[in-house]
């Protein structure tokens, strides 16, 4: 009995919840994992949104950019400024006075007459990869092809 209240005398008589000094190491690295697994999940699907976002941007570039080749067509009798001249013949058509890029800061290819079938002029975005083909997000983007 004496052994039992020396026990008792010995142990600390704080409340719970002052008992503790602080976290431990290994509590502190469990709970920066966790955050660091949703930051990667978040950033990821962030990222993959971003991307798609400037695929349809350059969607709204092109048709901009078609409505510039119109009024250009209006101004010269229908036609269409060829490919040697290229986007630049239509600069005084767009709101800034400059020939537009795609999201990605890249120059459009444009030909007049279009390559392909009997389009009278064609636009192309070489996408986030900035080369032909691709897939996804790096897919050329053809004004002649775009499902809205």
């Amino acid at each position: 009995m004496q052994r039992i209240l020396d026990l008792l005398a010995q142990r600390d008589t704080r409340p719970l919840h002052r008992r503790r000094e602080g976290m431990t190491l290994v509590e502190i690295l469990i709970v920066v994992a966790i955050l660091g697994s949703v930051m990667a999940i978040v950033a990821v699907n962030v990222a993959a949104r971003f991307e798609e976002a400037k695929v349809g941007e350059t969607k709204l570039i092109i048709h901009k950019v078609q409505e510039a080749l119109n009024m250009y067509a209006a101004k010269h009798k229908g036609n269409f400024p060829p490919t040697s001249e290229g986007l630049e013949a239509i600069a005084k058509y767009t709101n800034n006075g400059k020939v537009p890029k795609d999201a990605w800061e890249q120059d459009f290819q444009y030909f007049s007459p279009g390559t392909n079938g009997d389009n009278r002029f064609e636009i192309i975005s070489l996408g986030a990869d900035g080369r032909e083909g691709g897939e996804d997000n790096d897919a050329d983007i053809q004004s002649w092809n775009m499902d809205d």
